[in-house]
């Protein structure tokens, strides 16, 4: 039973997250519909990362177990085929080694969070972006960000319905920077914790806005307490960018 490894891009409005569920839609529950349609098996997709409602990914991987060794290239042709017309696209398909697993394989995970730093509001990129109208300090979120990279306990940015085993994890990397109107913030590990990214986006926001210091960051953090937490932000602005693997993950 050949294993497949796909790269997968979806818009995250039309769904309640990417986990299949039984009365709302799901990218989870399209594509394993698109599969059912291509070669009649009903079968469970799985994925590095299971994304909340409205985020979006263009970078995503899931691995399916078929029945025939189809070529890749027919995978991916036909699962876009009957996809089609929703916003979700298979970028690609490689045969995996029979032990690689989409979630438990990955070594890294890259989410990129977009702010559209304007007067005037989105009209081509609304759902997509987070709209902020007062000025934003880039340069003050990227010093303030530098107090997040490494293992901490991040019960302060931690969803209360998160169902990790443990707060802690290690934040490889958090960058802040700003391209025209928008303001960019990329953060790397192995992985993260419910909700996580949106909520530091919320505080990092706050820094930029003026409303915080970077000590009040900082000692947001050393809380460890929910209540410490900024505004969350919403989850228009956030893309599941890439998960890295190891180089034997995929032929």
């Amino acid at each position: 039973m050949p294993r497949y490894r796909l790269l997968v891009e979806y818009d995250g409005r039309p769904y309640h997250g990417f986990q299949a569920q039984a009365d709302q839609p799901s990218v989870q529950g399209s594509i394993e519909r698109a599969i059912l349609a291509f070669c009649g098996e009903t079968l469970r997709v799985h994925a590095a990362g299971r994304t909340d409602s409205g985020v979006h990914a263009i970078g995503q991987v899931i691995h399916i177990d078929l029945e025939k060794a189809w070529d890749a290239a027919v995978v991916r042709d036909a699962l876009n085929a009957h996809l089609s017309p929703e916003p979700i696209a298979i970028l690609d398909a490689a045969v995996a080694e029979p032990d690689f697993h989409a979630r438990f394989s990955a070594r890294e995970r890259r989410y990129l969070y977009r702010i559209l730093n304007r007067k005037s509001p989105p009209a081509l990129e609304r759902g997509r972006v987070w709209p902020v109208r007062n000025p934003i300090d880039a340069e003050a979120m990227h010093l303030a960000a530098q107090a997040l990279v490494g293992q901490h306990d991040f019960t302060t940015f931690r969803d209360v319905n998160c169902q990790a085993k443990s707060p802690i994890k290690t934040l490889d990397e958090v960058l802040v920077w700003r391209e025209g109107e928008e303001v960019r913030l990329a953060f790397t590990a192995r992985s993260f914790l419910h909700r996580q990214v949106r909520s530091m986006t919320g505080s990092l926001a706050q820094v930029g806005l003026g409303r915080w210091s970077a000590a009040d960051l900082a000692g947001a953090l050393d809380a460890r307490d929910r209540a410490a937490c900024g505004p969350v932000a919403p989850a228009d602005g956030l893309y599941l960018v890439s998960v890295a693997y190891e180089a034997k993950a995929a032929k």
